[in-house]
């Protein structure tokens, strides 16, 4: 087995398996029930937070997203939804507040200067937790591997037939982590405003307890996403020909050539594309976001099984995914700069992907989210 995998691949099967995997693939069942982390309630008359309080300011870099019922999942029209993705069912939220951008490598910055926080990706590795989430008897990689990094993109040099073999572009690199998102030798100086990457799940959380926000739920950043349109694909609606124009994606030949089309081959600056309709940007494109909730492929099934409007839903109860039972994985919104047409297109606002909570990636950010009641308490 090569060192690639028993080291940091698995960390991202799924997200790059299930890009290609068709409905059929995935439409394979646990054999237990979904549970919900909260109970799903139908009530109708419950009153929703829709506009935003009078005195409460909205937080600097943030802006307001008004509650409301809208519809989560794929739309019918969207010919290359995934399996995962539906069926679509209706969801009300209480309005928040959102980060316009993704949290810069800047804000993060500071972040670790007032606390001297140590990220995940610069950790000494303990293969006796890493091993609980690979199959059992995987080998333990040499000492010489086994250390401080995460996994990083490298294109191939020729066309790649089988794109279910993603050891052929990712790669786990020493001393890669979020001051060298690309390995050793790489920086992010000159890039303040570039989306903060190689941030594993619990590094976000720290984040969040730091600035007193929180991620995001699945269904509000999907809320969020959409904006103000129903039933659009992408934030923007539904032309794909813009795509380039709206979003940092890979135009080309992936994983061999990207004609750079929308004038980047990696992470781009925030705000290099137009908002969305509430003034959100990167909502497609650029890094993958993390979200609170449990990646469980069955989830969107079981709740179309309850036949019932979900309210300010928070996912799953635990984590299951069909493709690799051992991992605890977070979904994650939004795709990067490494979707492309042929061969992930997450940058639909219905996508979702799954990441384990420990993985460190070159496309992989976040963003923050608030409420009244947070704030309120912070006053």
């Amino acid at each position: 087995m090569q060192y690639i995998k028993s080291i940091g691949v698995f960390l991202i099967m799924t997200l790059l398996i299930q890009c290609k995997e068709n409905n059929q693939q995935n439409s394979k069942a646990s054999d237990t029930e979904v549970e919900f982390a909260n109970n799903p309630t139908e009530e109708a008359s419950i009153d929703l937070l829709v506009e935003q309080p009078e005195g409460i300011k909205t937080p600097k870099g943030m802006v307001w997203i008004p509650g409301g019922e809208f519809t989560q999942g794929a739309v019918p029209h969207d010919e290359i939804a995934m399996h995962h993705e539906k069926p679509a069912h209706k969801v009300r939220l209480n309005g928040f507040f959102m980060d316009v951008t993704e949290v810069t490598n800047a804000e993060f910055a500071k972040f670790v200067e007032e606390t001297g926080y140590v990220t995940l990706a610069e950790r000494a590795i303990d293969w006796d937790e890493m091993k609980k989430q690979v199959p059992a008897g995987t080998p333990k990689p040499h000492d010489s591997i086994l250390q401080p990094g995460a996994l990083t993109f490298k294109k191939t040099e020729t066309s790649v037939p089988n794109l279910y073999d993603f050891s052929q572009w990712w790669h786990w690199t020493i001393g890669a982590n979020w001051r060298q998102p690309n390995g050793p030798g790489s920086s992010i100086v000159g890039k303040e405003q570039h989306p903060v990457v190689q941030v594993a799940y619990v590094d976000a959380l720290a984040y969040c307890e730091w600035a007193g926000r929180r991620l995001p739920t699945e269904a509000e950043w999907e809320r969020a996403a959409r904006g103000k349109k129903e039933g659009n694909i992408y934030p923007w609606g539904d032309d794909h020909t813009v795509l380039s124009q709206m979003a940092n994606t890979w135009e080309g030949e992936f994983p061999v050539t990207n004609t750079m089309a929308d004038g980047f081959a990696e992470r781009a600056r925030v705000k290099s594309y137009p908002p969305n309709d509430f003034g959100l940007y990167d909502m497609a494109g650029n890094v993958w976001e993390w979200t609170s909730d449990w990646y469980n492929t069955n989830y969107y099934k079981e709740v179309a099984a309850k036949n019932t409007v979900l309210v300010n839903p928070t996912g799953a109860k635990t984590p299951y995914n069909q493709n690799m039972p051992n991992a605890r994985e977070k979904v994650m919104k939004g795709g990067s700069f490494l979707c492309n047409a042929s061969y992930c297109a997450s940058y639909r606002v219905s996508s979702r992907m799954a990441s384990s909570m420990d993985s460190a990636l070159e496309h992989l950010g976040f963003r923050t989210v608030a409420t009244v009641e947070m704030l309120a308490a912070e006053e």
